[in-house]
């Protein structure tokens, strides 16, 4: 199941998290296999991260049948397709406003990625 397939590379899994508590990561976690509702929601997370913050938050597509992968989706406690933005302890999980607008409301899911990674900036 999916618990037994998180073997640990202590390697990996340092260099992963190696983020600064000030810096904001945007993970979008995905399986190889994707739908184009998935594909459209990392472009949609991606190019609404960049236009808005531009270097200020770091997106990053990872692969969850990867095993470079999987340190960083335990650690994040990730099992499934998630979009999850990061800052030190903080977790904001964006999955459901992902899948629900990023294909029919583009522009809503942007006005609620702002309102929910603002906060982070200033903080």
């Amino acid at each position: 199941m999916v618990l037994s397939s998180f073997i640990c590379n202590a390697q990996t899994a340092k260099k992963e998290s190696a983020v600064s508590g000030n810096q904001i990561e945007a993970y979008y976690f995905h399986n190889t296999v994707r739908c184009e509702t998935c594909r459209t929601v990392e472009a949609e997370a991606k190019a609404d991260l960049i236009n808005l913050y531009g270097d200020q938050v770091t997106f990053k597509a990872l692969n969850l049948e990867d095993d470079a992968t999987k340190p960083i989706a335990e650690k994040l406690k990730v099992s499934g397709q998630t979009l999850l933005i990061v800052k030190g302890d903080q977790k904001i999980n964006l999955t459901n406003e992902g899948f629900l607008y990023a294909v029919t409301n583009p522009a809503k899911f942007k006005t609620i990625i702002k309102a929910k990674v603002d906060p982070l900036i200033y903080l």
